[in-house]
């Protein structure tokens, strides 16, 4: 091209020297002649310039969609429920296991029985202690009958005493020795009723150490405190029961199982209780549950917050097993667009609307997101044709030649 310019730009001075200088015409004829040839060649360029065809672009109709929003979600699962089940008393040796992992049990059904020799000794002495008490009490009983006779002479005789002192026809000490039969009497009485309280009081300590004696043979039978299934079993025969060690069993509560699931702090706002999820369980397909929890926080590491998803007491879900799925957080109807259709700048979300086959920007608001299609709750109108695959390529008012594809984009979803 810029050999043709050149070229031009010499030979109209050959043409203008030939106008003004008719002596050198002659000589000039030749160069007349390539100029010509040369403004052809140039014009025809020009000419498959200008009728170059505009670029192909793909473009789709704007048309109607269902949208089923989903959260994905990732975990563990877990019990529902879990029951730890430890011994009642310390210090007994495991005598026999009743249950075994995956049985499943019953409220009060017994697990596991321990060692109760010692405490049938202890509950021997008890019976013999009560047996002592009850003596002692029937005795202070009879220390107070006795008492009472006593406190009933001494006072007749002090009563008697009164007028023959005032007579003259009694001496002083027998009075006083009168009056301090009469007290002392009063004062053994006093101590034989104190004797008949402290040995209720012994009594009734003895038997509340029966009771306990009592409560602590009968939970040498470890039960189940309510239905479910047992998960782990880590009693053994022989084994100390302690409340310090690990439970002797681990039961998950009415068999009832749920996955622990993590989602990304920017998407767990659109996640509330009660809603459904569809989750595929490693090994077992896929199952349907509902949210049950929603964690308040988020995990400042990993910046991943949790939910809680019930699942129900299938026994084919087995605690620990991983599983990932997702939740249906909002559904709707309206406008769609490929995702792959919409640009994010500074001003917010647009489209590239194709009309008379020239590119015009379009600002749009957008709604829900599912199945690779965006909703369009403002800026588009249905049946409007905009670029596919938004790229940098194309600017406000280019040309194009638009290519419709075969499916619509609810078709194509």
């Amino acid at each position: 091209m810029k050999k043709i310019v050149i070229s031009l730009i010499i030979l109209s001075v050959l043409g203008a020297a030939v106008y003004f200088s008719p002596v050198i015409a002659p000589h000039v004829a030749p160069y007349t002649e390539a100029l010509k040839d040369v403004r052809n060649k140039a014009k025809t360029t020009k000419q498959e310039v200008t009728t170059t065809a505009p670029p192909a672009v793909t473009v789709v109709e704007v048309a109607e969609s269902d949208f089923a929003e989903k959260v994905a979600v990732s975990g563990s699962l877990v019990p529902r429920d879990e029951i730890l089940v430890a011994p009642e008393v310390e210090g007994f040796r495991v005598l026999e296991l009743k249950v075994d992992e995956g049985d499943h049990v019953k409220k009060g059904d017994v697990l596991a029985t321990l060692v109760q020799e010692s405490l049938d000794a202890q509950l021997a002495q008890n019976d013999a202690a009560l047996a002592r008490a009850d003596a002692a009490i029937s005795q202070a009983k009879s220390q107070i009958v006795e008492a009472t006779a006593r406190v009933q002479e001494a006072k007749a005789a002090f009563d008697r005493a009164k007028p023959l002192k005032s007579s003259g026809y009694l001496s002083e000490s027998t009075y006083d020795q009168r009056e301090a039969a009469a007290k002392s009497a009063d004062a053994q009485l006093v101590a034989a009723q104190d004797g008949l309280t402290l040995a209720k009081a012994e009594k009734a300590q003895v038997e509340a150490q029966r009771r306990e004696l009592a409560w602590r043979r009968a939970n040498t039978s470890v039960t189940a405190p309510a239905d479910g299934l047992v998960s782990r079993r880590n009693a053994r025969i022989g084994g100390m029961a302690s409340v310090a060690s690990e439970p002797m069993f681990r039961i998950i509560a009415r068999g009832e199982v749920e996955l622990d699931a993590e989602v990304i702090e920017t998407e767990l706002g659109k996640v509330a209780i009660g809603q459904k999820a569809r989750i595929n369980v490693a090994g077992n397909g896929e199952v349907t549950g509902k949210v049950r929890l929603v964690s308040p926080e988020v995990d400042s590491t990993t910046r991943l917050g949790r939910v809680r998803i019930f699942l129900g007491d299938d026994p084919k879900l087995h605690i620990g097993s991983f599983a990932r799925g997702t939740i249906d957080t909002a559904q709707g109807h309206g406008l769609a667009v490929p995702s792959s259709a919409v640009s994010f700048d500074v001003e917010g979300a647009y489209v590239q609307v194709v009309n008379n086959n020239r590119v015009e920007r379009r600002s749009i608001k957008t709604g829900l997101v599912s199945g690779g299609n965006v909703e369009v709750r403002e800026g588009l109108q249905k049946g409007d044709v905009i670029v596919a695959k938004a790229g940098t390529f194309l600017r406000d008012g280019d040309t194009i030649r638009p290519v419709m594809p075969d499916t619509k984009i609810s078709e194509a979803n």
